[in-house]
């Protein structure tokens, strides 16, 4: 969260650094020459204080100059090359519409959440010099959010509202602010699942219009995407547009100015549509206008480098929440790396996809004590290869199957030890939250 007269929250991915996906906490976990592609620092896309522009100048020369090429090889002779040049008008005119019809469809459900929060500062009282306490700072801060419900359940970034919050309210797309709006949970600051829930207390007659949410398992990348959201805390509705770059990444987050704690965000899809502060909670949506995820975090020192959570890693947590007006994180409890092809063939193993239970470097159990892993007989060096009887890939994390079940719920799990395929049965617990 960005105070106003503050620093932004920045991002990084310190080299080695594999980051957990979806348990009870994100953890990093060092591993030993196995040299992951630096990411320049990643700035947590939450309070950002820069106009955005619509990314389509380079993309529409593009298309001009291959019309006119295309035209010039099918000339009829006389010079003539307008009907290629038609052609290529219209798919930009095409795309262009397109955009602004997912803008106006979507808008709607896209509010700015405007948050005050108290954050511990030194004093400065000669009191102070003698052992005094320091005082406490107010700060002011603006994100994005996602209506998902009709009676006003809103979705957005656990760093929006982090704790310390004290006072939310939130802006519809026609300007109505409403106040008093509860925080009804958010995830631990070391779970790797940024994310968090509100709950309008008072519409005033207003209809809120739901977001309608897509399936995220079937993105790829160069799929066109477009994401909308509060740029630098005081642009609503800021639409930018692009592509999938990548998934599956992980990134270190952290305040612009160095200052306060990492959070280790994982399983995320990298996007080349432009993400500022402010944008943070807000959608990314494909080109029939579904939320496929929520925008949180941008690479500084780069351009166009923003990352998104895939919308299936928080779609069972949205049915929870509706169904029972409460926030409940299930855990299975195992702090884990997503497998490459590099990592396998680093610790020698014989798959090159999975959740590998790595031994820990920094003393802690990769395997949490009393957690439904350690209960149901999860060991250090296990691959989990199946969850839920879904393979785990680079489009079906841990996390995702995870996020489709309640808190009670029987998972089965499909593990490697040993050179061996086991089965094994969890049943997943609550996961504490801040």
């Amino acid at each position: 969260m960005k105070p106003k007269n503050g620093s932004t929250k920045q991002a990084k991915t310190p080299e080695y650094t594999v980051s957990s996906r979806g348990q009870q906490d994100s953890w990093n976990i060092r591993i030993p020459k196995v040299k992951k592609p630096q990411i320049p620092q990643v700035s947590s896309a939450q309070r950002l204080r820069v106009g955005l522009v619509a990314s389509f100048l380079l993309m529409t020369l593009g298309v001009g100059f291959l019309g006119g090429w295309l035209g010039s090889r099918v000339n009829n002779g006389n010079g003539s090359v307008s009907g290629s040049l038609s052609s290529s008008q219209k798919i930009v005119t095409s795309q262009s519409q397109l955009i602004a019809d997912i803008a106006k469809t979507v808008g709607p459900s896209v509010v700015s959440v405007n948050v005050t929060g108290q954050t511990a500062s030194p004093g400065n009282s000669f009191f102070d010099l003698f052992g005094g306490q320091g005082g406490v700072q107010q700060t002011q801060s603006a994100g994005t959010g996602i209506i998902i419900s009709k009676d006003g359940l809103i979705m957005t970034n656990r760093h929006v509202v982090p704790a310390g919050t004290t006072t939310v309210s939130v802006t519809l797309s026609d300007g109505t602010e409403l106040k008093n709006v509860e925080v009804l949970g958010r995830t631990s600051d070391n779970d790797s699942l940024d994310v968090a829930f509100l709950k309008v207390t008072d519409a005033k007659g207003h209809k809120l219009t739901p977001a309608v949410l897509g399936d995220s398992s079937k993105v790829q990348v160069g799929d066109s995407v477009v994401a909308i959201g509060n740029a630098l805390g005081q642009f609503q509705n800021t639409v930018t547009s692009g592509i999938i770059s990548g998934f599956g990444r992980s990134v270190q987050a952290g305040d612009s100015s160095g200052s306060g704690a990492s959070e280790s965000l994982d399983d995320l899809f990298q996007t080349d549509a432009a993400i500022n502060e402010g944008n943070s909670g807000g959608p990314l949506t494909n080109m029939n206008g579904q939320v496929i995820g929520i925008n949180t975090a941008i690479a500084s020192g780069s351009q166009n480098i923003g990352f998104a959570i895939p919308i299936n890693d928080v779609v069972g947590l949205v049915k929870q929440v509706e169904g029972t007006g409460k926030f409940q994180r299930p855990y299975l409890g195992v702090r884990y790396v997503p497998l490459t092809a590099d990592i396998a063939k680093q610790y020698g193993l014989d798959v090159e996809q999975g959740a590998f239970i790595a031994p820990a470097t920094d003393g802690s159990d990769s395997v949490i004590t009393d957690s439904p892993a350690d209960k149901a007989g999860l060991k250090v060096n296990d691959v989990i290869v199946k969850a839920d009887g879904q393979k785990i890939d680079q489009t079906h994390s841990l996390t995702s199957i995870i996020a489709k079940h309640a808190v009670g719920d029987t998972f089965k799990l499909q593990v490697l030890r040993d050179g061996k395929t086991i089965d094994i049965t969890a049943t997943l617990g609550a996961a504490p939250v801040s």
